[in-house]
């Protein structure tokens, strides 16, 4: 029998609870920024939880591209933080989501055989890309 493959992301105030159930129906462990830390946190102390945890931190907001970039000035920071961007509109997160989690997933496993074992993945209104 084969093993599902199991991902763990924590998820960003922001994002929606749809989001989490179309994760944890797939099978995947998913945290919750309200459930784990103060809802107010600041940029950085999500990232860092994130990283902790090992997680995947899922979010919309878009101050996370410049905190935990792949290249340039300040990439010594977070290392180790994967990131999931949502640059659609939350009512249709959960729908993206499900159309791109095979990618993700994809994503993920080939990661974790590079040396720089983060994923970065942005879904928009109309596609998915990812940064390597």
């Amino acid at each position: 029998m084969v093993e599902r493959l199991r991902i763990k992301f924590f998820l960003d105030n922001c994002v929606p609870d749809s989001v989490a159930g179309v994760f944890r129906d797939a099978g995947h462990e998913v945290l919750l920024l309200r459930e784990n830390i103060p809802r107010d946190s600041p940029d950085q102390l999500v990232a860092t939880i994130s990283e902790a945890y090992g997680a995947v931190l899922v979010s919309f907001d878009k101050d996370f591209k410049s905190l935990a970039p792949r290249i340039g000035l300040g990439r010594q920071r977070f290392r180790r933080l994967s990131r999931l961007a949502f640059r659609c509109g939350e009512p249709q997160a959960a729908r993206r989501l499900a159309a791109a989690l095979s990618l993700i997933e994809h994503e993920w496993q080939v990661a974790q055989t590079a040396p720089d074992k983060r994923m970065i993945v942005q879904i928009s209104e109309t596609t998915i890309s990812t940064i390597r």
